[in-house]
């Protein structure tokens, strides 16, 4: 694809930094315009500029880039239920989501891809600055899903072990993403012998697989070929869940 003027700057994470150490409503408020014009309109410019190419990887996933209820996750974070009562993400996200989750309320608290009564994977971009162990990375798959839809995806597993071997170690899966991320039992689920091959996979609770996103990738003009170059290579998992819950790809 052709280069075009990258979307992020040095701002972009400036931003989130102060953000990080200022997290309350009337450092926020104070500073909402610095955020629309460092976060929300380029992410929301890159959201529609993926649109179309990520049509080539599945004409089944969205890249929606409504300001509301669109791909891009509100920074106004749910904290009924959380001891951390910050009111703000310090970071920004979106999940690139399937076609069926059309009729479910969008651009909620549905982080890490999370998609309310129907759980389909997602392909998923987070934007953080550096820290330690966190950064931005991208990914896809289905984080925390409901246990009808582990229990289905297990299922499929134990009755398709090639196909899903084939999904997540190819060469090109491996060398992107590694081994899959998530939270796993501490032994295999009732029902499932423990000396199946797939046992490891079997204890799984999430089915995710990310990558790091170097801030220099990040901030650069081809930010968009770098997605859609991964997220190809993510898409195996993607369709190999798609096809577990009966889903087109």
């Amino acid at each position: 694809m052709a280069k075009s003027a990258a979307y992020f700057t040095p701002a972009t994470l400036g931003f989130l930094r102060e953000l990080a150490q200022n997290n309350s409503r009337e450092w926020f408020t104070a500073h909402k315009s610095d955020y629309e014009k460092n976060v929300k309109l380029p992410f929301l410019r890159l959201i529609a500029d993926l649109a179309e190419p990520l049509k080539e990887i599945s004409p089944h996933y969205v890249a929606n880039p409504k300001p509301v209820g669109g791909s891009m996750f509100r920074i106004y974070r749910d904290t009924r239920f959380s001891g951390d009562k910050t009111p703000y993400k310090p970071w920004a996200g979106a999940s690139f989501y399937h076609e069926a989750t059309r009729a479910v309320t969008r651009g909620g608290d549905a982080d890490h891809g999370t998609m309310g009564r129907l759980d389909a994977p997602v392909f998923y971009l987070h934007i953080q600055p550096e820290h330690g162990e966190d950064g931005s990375f991208l990914g896809g798959g289905l984080w925390h899903p409901q246990p009808e839809t582990v229990k289905r995806i297990r299922t499929y597993m134990v009755n398709n072990p090639a196909s899903w071997k084939s999904a997540i170690r190819s060469a090109d899966f491996e060398k992107t993403f590694g081994a899959l991320r998530g939270e796993s039992l501490s032994r295999p689920p009732r029902g499932y012998d423990p000396a199946h091959e797939l046992a490891e996979d079997l204890k799984r609770k999430d089915f995710v697989c990310s990558t790091r996103l170097d801030e220099a990738a990040l901030l650069g003009p081809d930010l968009l070929d770098t997605l859609l170059a991964r997220y190809q290579r993510a898409s195996p998992l993607i369709d190999w869940l798609c096809g577990a819950l009966d889903l087109d790809f």
